[in-house]
């Protein structure tokens, strides 16, 4: 019963008011996290992929906090495999398996409250290295910053989106919610984005093999009383 009524007010929330997926990088740094020395399979998991249209460099693991790096966790949760939930409190994003796990990826989320969707959406576009367009939100508010991309800005090196994107929809229309990749690897982990959900670019890119048009996306409020992985 709880559940249900779970379920049903995330629904009832809705979209939320959603600015589009740049960041909001004033006061940002690339700090450096003091870290133990990195295992060698982690620094290949993150290395530069020389397969792809345009450069994806290696991730400087020193600037992001180990506990966001991809990992398979325990998870229990009554979505189906295959779902994919985003715990903006936590900063993570889980790929339901089998058997009470799931595949964690660290994120970085929307820098307000208000900027994040909440609830069930559905991916029902994918893309390799998506154009970005900035919304009429986003122009409004800022003209001088914005206006020039209107148009749209082509993907590759340095477009806010990263080499993937998956879009959200729910009931065929557009949230104007995305999962993308980033420019800014060391902000995985913060409140940063303007409402999209952004992943280090190799785990963009692992997430968008693994996870075919269709699949059912959960959104989580952005309130530290979700569930946690083990």
């Amino acid at each position: 019963m709880m559940m249900k009524t779970r379920r049903a007010a995330l629904l009832m929330m809705g979209y939320g008011f959603l600015a589009g997926c740049v960041s909001r990088p004033e006061g940002i740094k690339a700090s450096k996290v003091s870290s133990p020395a990195i295992d060698p399979s982690i620094q290949a998991t993150y290395g530069a992929l020389a397969d792809e249209p345009f450069p994806v460099d290696a991730v400087d693991l020193k600037r992001v906090d180990p506990k966001f790096l991809r990992r398979e966790v325990s998870y229990m949760t009554s979505e189906q495999p295959g779902t994919v939930v985003v715990d903006p409190a936590a900063r993570y994003a889980y790929l339901v398996k089998e058997d009470g796990k799931a595949l964690r990826y660290g994120v970085g989320v929307g820098k307000q409250e208000g900027f994040n969707f909440r609830g069930e959406a559905t991916i029902a576009r994918k893309a390799e290295w998506p154009r970005w367009t900035p919304t009429q939100d986003m122009i409004r508010r800022e003209p001088e910053r914005y206006t020039k991309y209107a148009g749209g800005l082509p993907g590759g090196a340095g477009n806010p989106l990263g080499p993937r994107a998956l879009y959200l929809y729910r009931d065929g229309v557009d949230t104007l919610y995305r999962l993308h990749g980033t420019v800014e690897p060391w902000t995985i982990g913060k409140m940063v984005s303007s409402g999209c959900i952004r992943f280090l670019n190799q785990d963009i890119i692992d997430l968008y093999r693994r996870v075919p048009v269709g699949s059912k996306v959960v959104v989580l409020p952005s309130a530290p009383d979700t569930i946690q992985a083990a």
